[in-house]
């Protein structure tokens, strides 16, 4: 990979309508590329209001990701009771003590990375009488500040969770942000294959496109969709 593709995604001019279009004109070229499927884009909203959500879903956009349990009860239920139709990821990290907020919330999360959240979310699960579809988190660079089940640990986890009959249905992994992404991503793909796996939560706002090629089945674009966010913390 030549490094003027290491930088980040360039903003789409216009408005976010017009972002939505461009993005996923360019998820489609680029999965054209190697023979996949265009990903799910998961249009990641933490940050805004639901007056910056609304052209999206008017424009026919159904699939959200959100960070934090406390933003998401405040913000989604009256735009879920208007469209109910809408679909709500999980994408930041879960504590254990809310995985029964997340199961009545979300239809996906991303973060299932240890064994006590698996128990809490068995927990849940029989609680509600539904079950989110759950990707594993891999920290695939090995970074000690990051969330993640380590590589050598996601056997384990997996049986664990599939014991419990929860629905994995794939991985979810960021690749170390100083480093080129590409073999993070094949190697994600790589431990999908080996564990029966078809899902890959793959590529943030600086790498959806190759992380496309890579056969990403959901990416998770947030600042390259709405732009910055007027709230603190780390952009997808």
């Amino acid at each position: 990979m030549k490094q003027a593709e290491l930088r980040p995604a360039p903003l789409p001019e216009g408005s976010a309508v017009e972002r939505l279009a461009a993005i996923r004109a360019r998820l489609a070229a680029a999965a054209a590329r190697h023979g996949h499927r265009p990903p799910t884009l998961i249009a990641v909203s933490k940050g805004f209001e639901a007056a910056q959500i609304l052209p999206l879903i008017e424009a026919g956009h159904r699939v959200f990701g959100e960070n934090r349990i406390q933003e998401t009860v405040a913000k989604w239920p009256p735009l879920r009771a208007r469209h109910p139709d809408l679909e709500l990821h999980l994408v930041g990290q879960l504590q254990s003590n809310k995985a029964d907020e997340a199961v009545r919330l979300f239809d996906a999360i991303h973060s299932l990375d240890r064994p006590s959240l698996v128990e809490a979310l068995e927990k849940a699960c029989r609680r509600h009488g539904r079950a989110p579809r759950l990707f594993v988190q891999v920290n695939i660079g090995a970074e000690p500040q990051k969330g993640g089940v380590a590589i050598a640990g996601l056997p384990g986890l997996l049986e664990l969770a599939r014991g419990r009959a929860l629905p994995v249905i794939g991985l979810m992994a960021v690749p170390p942000v100083d480093r080129e992404p590409a073999p993070y991503f094949a190697l994600l793909a790589k431990l999908a294959r080996r564990h029966g796996l078809s899902g890959l939560s793959m590529g943030m706002s600086a790498d959806y496109e190759l992380a496309a090629e890579l056969g990403a089945t959901h990416v998770r674009v947030g600042q390259a969709l709405f732009g910055l966010r007027p709230v603190s913390g780390p952009t997808r």
